[in-house]
Order: structure tokens, then C-alpha cells, then sequence
């Protein structure tokens, strides 16, 4: 996820004056949802993001006929509605993504890789809608072969619409379009008759993947380490300090000693926290790998596989290659 700027000004993101609203969007309304969505996702709301924040939930008040923001909020504050406090958290999220972006960090993963004894345990903690994983999936076919099999991929994010269409594996050829001829055809099937134009990652590299919902910002998180790899790029920017220093803390327990952990172009951890180095670019190691064991041997890991929450989407009609 990657913020988008916006100016500070009277016009929401489609460009209408403020006046034209259909409505009515107080100081307090947007206090009140900067409050919400930091309590339930740790997620930090500046001030030019008021526009963006009522351009979004506007969508949600028309779904559910209502006139006003506080009646929304209301009923998000004293209900037990777990599919609208979805809706109102997957409306808040940004999610831009493209294959290989940030491109240093894949020869970093490849060679990393290769050293490597035992098979590969990754966890991908943003994974939005699938070209980051499916990014990582496809460096390791590349630089594992055949040994790229046994390699576990750990997909998550907590937005459940962007995971679906993860799940899916199709995209659009323009989606695609900075991918080498030789891993379009590699690694996708393209799509013909009521698909063409899209391309649909093939099994053997979706089966390396395992996608789950994850809330960075719960206490409790339902994954299984010790991972080699965690990439969470572009995440810690949505968090204030003190929760991305939880957060940090909590990825301790769950790396192998001599792990990496990825992070995003605009992101520092050594500000943050004292558990990391920089190794790279944006390429964190523990500071100390010898506390990463012992924690591991208290059991600080959390128990028991993520489970899949999204529910795959599926297409009518299975997207076939065409015929070479």
C-alpha cells in the first residue's frame, strides 16, 4: 500500500467542490473516522487525506441509505457489524502494486535464495492484489528450479477485496507489461475469447503461494514461524512510531536469526527500532541474531497456520493459453 498526495484543499479526489457534496462531511465527522480506522488498523490518517477519506466512505453511506456521516459512524461504533467494519477498512486502504517493483530487492532475494539449505519459509505481510508475492514466487522458480517447489509462500493483507483478486491470479496484459516476454511466458497463461486481454498466473506458481487476511495492528497474529524472508515494504508508512515499533518487535520472534526483512523506498527502521541493521538498500538483518533464536525458543511465535479468509474469486470460464 503506498499513499497517493493530495492536495490540501475544498474538493474531494473526483474534483467536486466541496459545496456540491452530496454530504454533509464536519471536522468532527473526519476526528471521529481518524479515530476509528487508527483503533481497529493502526492506521494514521493526516489531514490532507480528508478529501480522500470522504470520497471513500461517501460510497458507503449510498450503500447502506443513509443521509448524514454520524448516523454511519454511529452505527459502525455500536453494532457488531463485521462485514461493514470490513467494508469501512478495505474503503481506507490504498493499494498500488505492479510485478518487480522496487526491482533492486529481487537479485537480493535470488541470491539469498541460492545459499540457502533448507527450504524457504516467506512472508509477504502486504500483499495487496498479488504482484508482490507472485513476484517473489516467480525469483525463486528462477533461482531455484526445481527446488523452488518446496519453498512456502505467506500472502497476506488486510484488506479482503484486494486479496480475492490475488487469490484469482488474473490481470490485465497491461498489468503486465513491464514483465519480459520470457516470463509472460513462463509463468502466465494469456486468455482468450471472453478473457483476452488478461493473463492468469499458471498452478505451479500459484501453489507456492498461500494468501490469509492479516491485521498488522492485532496483537495476536495467526501466522507460524521462523521466517527466512518477511517483505513489508510500503506498510510502515500508514503507522505512527510507537506501532510501527510494535510491529518491528513482534517481526523479531518470527525471523530465523540470519533472516531478511524488505522494506519499502521511503521507510527507515533503524529510526524505529534497535532490533534491525541495514544490510542493504532498504534490506534490514537482526542486530542481534542471537536474540532471535532465544525468542524463538520461548515460544514468542504466534500458533498455527494463517487460514484464508478472502474467498477466491473464481472466473465464469477458465483462462486458457491460446494455441502456440
Amino acid at each position: 500500500m503506498e499513499a497517493r498526495q493530495l492536495q490540501r484543499n475544498d474538493t474531494v479526489e473526483s474534483g467536486m467542490p466541496e459545496h456540491e457534496r452530496d454530504f454533509v462531511f464536519t471536522n468532527q465527522d473526519f476526528s471521529r473516522i481518524r479515530a476509528l480506522i487508527y483503533q481497529v488498523a493502526g492506521i494514521s490518517l493526516s489531514d490532507h487525506k480528508r478529501d480522500m477519506v470522504y470520497s471513500r466512505l461517501a460510497r458507503r453511506l449510498r450503500a447502506r441509505s443513509m443521509t448524514v456521516f454520524s448516523e454511519y459512524l454511529d452505527y459502525l461504533e455500536r453494532s457488531r457489524d463485521e462485514a461493514e467494519w470490513e467494508a469501512f477498512t478495505n474503503a481506507l486502504t490504498t493499494n498500488l502494486t505492479s510485478f518487480f517493483r522496487e526491482a533492486h530487492h529481487f537479485p537480493i532475494l535470488a541470491e539469498f535464495a541460492a545459499q540457502r539449505k533448507a527450504p524457504l519459509s516467506i512472508w509477504c505481510c502486504a500483499a495487496s492484489t498479488g504482484e508482490e508475492p507472485y513476484s517473489i514466487a516467480m525469483t525463486l522458480q528462477e533461482a531455484l528450479g526445481a527446488g523452488a517447489r518446496n519453498a512456502t509462500i505467506l500472502a497476506t493483507d488486510i484488506d479482503t477485496q484486494v486479496l480475492a483478486k490475488a487469490d484469482a491470479g488474473v490481470y490485465s496484459l497491461e498489468q503486465g507489461k513491464n514483465l519480459s516476454p520470457e516470463r509472460l511466458r513462463r509463468f502466465f497463461l494469456k486468455g482468450t475469447g471472453a478473457h483476452a486481454g488478461h493473463m492468469k498466473v499458471r498452478p505451479e506458481l500459484k501453489q507456492m503461494l498461500k494468501f490469509a487476511r492479516l491485521n498488522l495492528h492485532e496483537d495476536h497474529w495467526p501466522v507460524q514461524g521462523p521466517f527466512d524472508v518477511i517483505f513489508c515494504r510500503n506498510v510502515m508508512i500508514y503507522f505512527d512510531k510507537p506501532t510501527q515499533g510494535r510491529v518491528l518487535e513482534h517481526f523479531v520472534s518470527l525471523m530465523k536469526p540470519d533472516a531478511l526483512l524488505f522494506a519499502g523506498h521511503s521507510e527507515n527502521f533503524t529510526y524505529v527500532s534497535r532490533s534491525f541493521r541495514l544490510r542493504g538498500q532498504t534490506v534490514y538483518e537482526l542486530a542481534d541474531q542471537g536474540g532471535a533464536t532465544r525468542a524463538a525458543a520461548r515460544g514468542m511465535q504466534a500458533k498455527g497456520e494463517a487460514r484464508t479468509e478472502s474467498g477466491a474469486h473464481t472466473l465464469a470460464d477458465p483462462v486458457r493459453e491460446e494455441a502456440s
